[in-house]
């Protein structure tokens, strides 16, 4: 197409974020928003804090690695549903999914359990799923391989 730019990877440029990547510009399938995975996350950071403070007191006097406890517990909360399902609770509340992207299997629907535990890491991180690329996914997800769909409107 004339004026399209084009990089080693395909297009450089696309009208609406996931266009390069072949989903629909909005609706069911679409790349899901930040401020609906931020959402997402936060669900799963509350219930992996709450879950740790079953277990230890929140209290930095009686438990300086309270942090850690709620970090070890959320990664777990994220990364195992994730890899199981496609979506944490947080994401399932929301209606959001991860998906594979160029997937050499054959189009498997499975995220699998490296590219989950990278992707969950790296969000741990904090810094990489801040920085987006013209697709709206985050440093996190361009490493994994992987991207944010909406499961409903």
């Amino acid at each position: 197409m004339p004026g399209t730019t084009v990089g080693p990877n395909g297009r450089t440029k696309s009208d609406y974020p996931g266009e390069r990547l072949g989903l629909p510009a909005s609706g069911v399938g679409s790349v899901a928003g930040f401020g609906r995975r931020l959402a997402a996350l936060t669900i799963d950071w509350f219930i992996g804090y709450g879950i740790a403070a079953i277990f230890a007191t929140p209290d930095p006097a009686v438990n300086p690695w309270f942090g850690w406890l709620v970090l070890g517990v959320w990664f777990v909360l994220t990364a195992v549903p994730v890899a199981a399902f496609g979506a944490s609770a947080g994401m399932t509340a929301l209606g959001l999914r991860v998906l594979p992207v160029g997937d050499e299997s054959g189009g498997g629907t499975g995220v699998g359990v490296g590219r989950v535990l990278l992707r969950t890491a790296l969000i741990a991180v904090v810094a990489p799923p801040l920085v987006r690329d013209v697709d709206g996914r985050g440093w996190h997800d361009r490493a994994a391989r992987t991207v944010v769909v909406r499961t409903r409107a």
